[in-house]
């Protein structure tokens, strides 16, 4: 069996083999072939699986250009947005091609704080760019991106039928020599759910070292609930036998890496009792971590794979003695502990943008450096304290936050009033 994915393998090499959506595909075609500096970026959409991204490197493939892509993995701050997809927009191609495109995929994954600032990056450099700039998103409608549609071409791509799908699977099936009962492919594609690389990656997995696909050999396949299948995520990865299997569990998971390595740390014990495979097992998770943490700080994405076989393979191989047992999986410790501060932390954040907004500092040295005196100084004069908490215009609640005590909070609370 081969070891490079099916995905990557049969993957379409021209417009006219996107399934389905050709005729998307061939408007994205033109799109890049009329390109000229000033026009739009191209906003690809549409459901998981569908051929938004394959599309961009067929497109690629035909007109002879390079593609220099930004993919989910990469923190979208304004800094990176512009030092990857920025001057790649504003430099001539590598290698000689006669072209090039820039794909940032998958802009859906645009949230949270390292995020802060990424959007308006990305439309900076669609505005300047040299090049043609093509973004794809499952979900182009959120309020979030009302600003980028405007300065974009949007191309939907729809959702493959089951037929769709089963026709892709025969074909694989025939090209690699394994007879597959046509169930079996129904039954692939069905829990697809419309998403091609899902149904090829689990026609691969059944396929490992099987030259014939029966219907009785579906029960190994796990169903892809794709917002609950963390649970089988894990009892995949910890009761492979092999490497490719345990790469191939943590692949259905929907969770980002980060978020998957505290998982799986949080439930090694309970399914490995001997002291050596715990060591075996937590050992290539903190690596993985180094891995990870240097992807993060060099922005070098090709360590990735690394990291994976580290959290898949190496975890679940260091299991040699115990016996896999059905357990019911925990959620994250820290994760709960965050949950379980959150309104204590947005209360802080509150009283860090009062201090913030009077003394004309950040939030963070707001919190850090300025808090603590405060405290000191609610707690222990309360006199003084009133003042403070007058002129920083801190309510009840937040001055009960900030001295920590109950006799202070009543007696500064007693002064204001």
């Amino acid at each position: 069996m081969s070891a490079v994915p099916w995905t990557e393998k049969y993957a379409p090499r021209r417009v006219s083999e996107i399934v389905r959506n050709t005729e998307a595909a061939m408007k994205l075609l033109k799109l890049v072939k009329e390109w000229k500096p000033g026009s739009k970026g191209i906003l690809l959409y549409g459901p998981p699986g569908t051929g938004k991204t394959v599309s961009v490197y067929a497109v690629a493939n035909e007109l002879n250009y390079e593609v220099i892509e930004m993919n989910a993995s990469d923190t979208r701050n304004v800094q990176n947005v512009m030092r990857v997809a920025g001057s790649a927009a504003m430099q001539a191609p590598l290698f000689a091609k006669r072209g090039r495109i820039v794909l940032i995929d998958e802009i859906d994954g645009l949230s949270g704080r390292e995020d802060r600032g990424g959007l308006g990056a990305i439309i900076k450099v669609i505005k300047s760019a040299r090049v043609p700039v093509v973004l794809t998103a499952n979900d182009p409608w959120d309020p979030r991106f009302t600003s980028l549609r405007q300065y974009c071409e949007l191309i939907e791509y729809k959702r493959l039928t089951m037929w769709d799908v089963v026709k892709v699977l025969r074909s694989i099936c025939q090209k690699e020599g394994i007879i597959a009962d046509n169930e079996v492919l129904k039954e692939i594609a069905k829990n697809a759910e419309g998403d091609l690389r899902s149904a090829i990656n689990d026609l691969q997995a059944l396929a490992e070292g099987r030259k014939r696909l029966t219907k009785e050999m579906l029960s190994i396949l796990a169903r892809r609930d794709r917002e609950k299948n963390i649970f089988e995520v894990l009892r995949m990865l910890f009761s492979a036998k092999t490497a490719r299997m345990a790469t191939f569990a943590l692949s259905t998971a929907d969770v980002d890496y980060e978020m998957l390595m505290r998982w799986i740390s949080e439930n090694i014990p309970y399914h490995m009792d001997d002291v050596e495979e715990l060591a075996k097992a937590y050992d290539a998770l903190s690596r993985a971590d180094v891995f990870l943490g240097r992807i993060k700080r060099e922005q070098n994405w090709k360590l990735l794979p690394y990291a994976f076989e580290l959290m898949s393979a190496g975890v679940a191989l260091a299991r040699s003695k115990s016996k896999f047992k059905f357990v019911k999986y925990s959620f994250p410790s820290l994760l709960k502990e965050l949950k379980s501060s959150k309104e204590q932390r947005d209360l802080q954040k509150k009283i860090g943008e009062k201090i913030k907004k009077r003394c004309h500092t950040s939030v963070t040295r707001a919190i850090n450096d300025f808090l603590p005196f405060i405290r000191v100084i609610l707690r222990n004069n309360p006199e003084v304290g009133a003042k403070m908490a007058k002129w920083f215009r801190f309510n009840e609640e937040e001055i009960a936050f900030i001295t920590g005590d109950s006799r202070s909070s009543k007696e500064i609370i007693k002064l204001l009033k």
